[in-house]
């Protein structure tokens, strides 16, 4: 356990994010060679793969209800000293996630293909998707435990461990996937599903890693079968702050499944370069997203033991950092887009869809920060619901017109791109606003406690208000 109510708040922020910076760095690699090897199989494959993979989003909804209400409870748990509701949270956590992957990996195989034909009307992308999505499933299910696990340690202050076992599992990802897609050494080719099946794979060895790293060296929480019981108040206290982050992340999976589907009529190559163009996108957010992954471990430990202005100063910090990322990739997008999505393609029109799309939606970079800052607010503070708000805020003002415009004669798919850079600068308002409100709310100037202790005679000398 790490105490993060004392000390520099950069210094905490910049320490806590580097081990996720270098995974996610070693993840961004994982995403290139995965593109540049399903690439390589053509646009139908391409695109296959970011419609199935697009599913991710309903999982990442799903493993959000844990990720943020763990890491909030066990942060709120050690800012307060209550080692023992650290414990029992974490076991409520791994219990429901194990019980969640179970479910989401028997469902998953039942709908996979109403989901894919739903969102695309080419046969040939359809087929490829599914063949993914069966292989890639299980990796998909075992997300759950290994999400309980990676916030229960970050709500304790500890990020190290995690990010190791996570390059090494993502390492071994880019290792099997030439071996799987393209029969490198082996002769046997599996074509996509090998893309599927070396996610997978890693995902079993990362979850057995993490399972004995708490057997051998975690002391401050631990796994205790004992405590895998229904506990309905502390599920209640998950559910609380848990499903308002997961439902902020379901409404991202409906936002980009309907573009998908407001994109069918212009063709594979036009899903493809989406696709392309949005994973580069997500790959180029990693190190934003990093310390704003670290900010709620931070400010939540300091909601938790009262240190109100160390709050506020996370926030600061966290902002000032994730909006200068994000003002570089934006200039970086802006001056050389080709270069980015070199070698993943040689097909034109996929290529050009994804130049153009970087080129207009590098306007939205800036204020994404702002509202990956603010949901980590929202998230340590232990109300993640203003964080749904405003997500839902974006997903309105960009389907109304979305729609209307895809109904129009002159209808280009830049109109969506520009529609939504809009809608994130919305968003981003709309979060500042929810989060001073939740400031004034939440944040005393001076816990009543405090006052409760002063000597008499120093309150009534204090002057007048």
């Amino acid at each position: 356990m790490k105490d993060l109510s004392q000390g520099s708040i950069p210094k905490h922020l910049i320490t806590m994010a580097t081990p996720m910076m270098i995974g996610m760095f070693i993840q961004t690699l994982y995403f290139i060679v995965d593109l540049y090897f399903v690439g390589k199989l053509g646009a139908a494959a391409l695109a296959g793969l970011s419609l199935a993979g697009n599913a991710m989003f309903l999982i990442f909804a799903l493993t959000q209800i844990l990720n943020v209400s763990t890491a909030s409870l066990i942060a709120h748990a050690v800012g307060a000293k209550q080692h023992h509701e650290a414990n029992d949270i974490f076991n409520q956590s791994m219990m429901l996630s194990s019980v969640i992957g179970v479910v989401v990996c028997i469902l998953g195989y039942l709908s996979a293909e109403t989901y894919l034909s739903n969102i695309s009307q080419d046969p040939e992308t359809i087929a490829m998707g599914l063949t993914y999505l069966y292989w890639f499933i299980p990796c998909m299910a075992l997300q759950f435990v290994m999400v309980s696990i990676s916030a229960a340690l970050r709500g304790t202050g500890i990020v190290k461990p995690t990010m190791i076992i996570q390059t090494l599992s993502i390492l071994l990802n880019i290792v099997l996937s030439p071996i799987l897609i393209e029969g490198f050494g082996t002769g046997y080719a599996m074509g996509i599903a090998g893309a599927g099946l070396a996610s997978s794979l890693s995902v079993i060895f990362a979850v057995i890693l993490l399972c004995y790293y708490f057997k051998v060296a975690e002391k401050y929480i631990n796994i205790d079968f004992s405590l895998w019981r229904i506990d309905l108040p502390r599920i209640k206290k998950l559910l609380v702050i848990g499903l308002p982050a997961g439902g902020e992340f379901f409404l991202m999976f409906i936002y980009m499944g309907s573009i998908y589907w407001l994109i069918q009529p212009f063709g594979a190559d036009a899903q493809a370069g989406f696709g392309l163009g949005s994973r580069i996108m997500q790959s180029l957010f990693l190190p934003a997203m990093a310390i704003a992954f670290a900010a709620p471990a931070i400010a939540g430990q300091n909601f938790g033991a009262k240190n109100y202005a160390r709050v506020k100063e996370t926030f600061t910090w966290t902002a000032i950092m994730t909006c200068s990322f994000m003002t570089l990739i934006t200039l970086a997008c802006l001056a050389q887009p080709e270069l980015m999505l070199q070698g993943f393609t040689d097909n034109n029109n996929v290529l050009l869809t994804s130049t153009v799309f970087l080129q207009i939606i590098c306007f939205n970079f800036i204020p994404s920060g702002l509202a990956f800052t603010c949901s980590g607010m929202f998230q340590a503070l232990g109300n993640t619901v203003p964080a749904l708000i405003s997500t839902a805020v974006r997903l309105t003002t960009f389907i109304i017109p979305a729609i209307w415009l895809s109904q129009q004669a002159q209808f280009t798919i830049e109109q969506l791109w520009y529609v939504s850079v809009a809608t994130v600068c919305i968003q981003a308002a709309v979060s500042l606003y929810l989060l001073k409100r939740e400031f004034k709310k939440r944040l005393p100037t001076q816990p009543q406690e405090n006052l409760d202790t002063l000597p008499t005679k120093e309150v009534m000398k204090s002057p007048p208000l």
